[in-house]
């Protein structure tokens, strides 16, 4: 059981590390998205129960899933979906405006 867990650290640690290093907004962007899917991953992995079923209204099982965690993870997948699509946006203009996605050109220009 804790190999999804170490997974779930690296893709933490791989989207933090695309974040810091990265000089391009659209890889930035994606490093936004791998660390958000981490995230969603361990709500997943937390809520999960080897053996266990859905709680249904029925006292016959013992072990059940709560559902809570999962719902919070299909509430994460939209909004980040959303603001995915928000930080593109403002990469598609940022590109338009200054014809650069660079981060160290972005930062030259300030006025």
């Amino acid at each position: 059981m804790e190999l999804p867990f170490v997974v779930v650290t690296i893709l933490f640690c791989l989207g933090i590390y695309t974040i810091i290093t990265q000089k391009n907004l659209i890889k930035i962007v994606l490093g936004f998205t791998i660390v958000e899917s981490s995230l969603i991953l361990i709500f997943v992995l937390v809520s999960y129960q080897p053996g266990g079923t859905a709680p249904i209204l029925d006292k016959a099982y013992h072990l059940v899933v709560d559902p809570i965690p999962q719902a919070l993870a299909l509430t994460s997948i939209v909004i980040g979906g959303s603001v995915t699509a928000v930080m593109l946006a403002l990469v598609i203009k940022i590109q338009k405006r200054y014809r650069t996605l660079n981060v160290d050109k972005l930062r030259k220009l300030k006025g």
